[in-house]
């Protein structure tokens, strides 16, 4: 038996797709709402950090989106506890290239993860506060970074200063993205989220392509979405 939706009174096959949302909205709702909510955006962002491919700006984004179209989790939470995973992340895989350095497993010789480690090594002592600040928006040069970090015995309370700082900024930016898109587009829960993940996205490649254009010709530009040798 079918069952009518707010949106779409009419019953026939026409209408499908409405009731199809109007589920999917239901779920992000009580997804939004729920106890792990939090912990499980915190997952994602801090497996990011280690993991590099595992969605953690996405994650970050909806949740801004679910903000506001739902109500929960609380906007601000979802910028404190993503800064919080961001920065725990950031910092694990520093105390990483501390402890055991820049080639001891396989996937540090990479040639993506190489290629970023040997751009970091060039301009981390140079210009600490605007590399980290901008690898923390993409993700290989992000992990080089932190890696070389701690392999190159930067001093800890700077550079983890400098962490947290840029790991606040990018929270920010990610929960705003979806929460800005969020109050513009109407549509409900996923629509919000799916043209902020999207938007989020195009961000993100935007910002991959100026880093490489700012970046001197005589260096390797940030290994990213945007690194012509991948």
């Amino acid at each position: 038996m079918q069952t009518r939706h707010p949106t779409c009174p009419v019953r026939s096959s026409f209408t499908r797709g409405c009731y199809l949302r109007g589920v999917i909205d239901e779920v992000l709702t009580h997804v939004a709402g729920s106890a792990w909510a939090l912990p499980l955006m915190f997952a994602l962002v801090l497996a990011d950090s280690l993991l590099v491919l595992v969605p953690g700006e996405i994650a970050v984004t909806a949740f801004g989106a679910l903000a506001v179209t739902v109500g929960s989790p609380p906007l601000l939470g979802v910028v404190l506890v993503a800064a919080l995973a961001a920065f725990l992340g950031d910092t694990i895989v520093y105390v990483v290239g501390r402890r055991v350095g820049l080639d001891r497993w396989a996937w540090m010789r990479g040639r993506r993860v190489s290629a970023a480690i040997r751009w970091a090594r060039r301009r981390l002592h140079r210009s600490s506060a605007t590399v980290v600040f901008t690898a923390r928006f993409i993700p290989f040069a992000r992990l080089a970074v932190n890696l070389t970090a701690g392999a190159s015995r930067v001093p800890a309370p700077r550079y983890l200063t400098l962490v947290a700082a840029a790991a606040t900024g990018w929270a920010v930016y990610q929960a705003a993205v979806g929460a800005i898109v969020a109050r513009l587009v109407p549509g409900g829960p996923v629509v919000a989220v799916l043209i902020s993940i999207a938007v989020a996205i195009a961000l993100g490649i935007i910002i991959d392509l100026i880093v490489t254009r700012l970046s001197p010709a005589r260096e390797t530009p940030p290994p990213g979405a945007a690194d012509p040798s991948a």
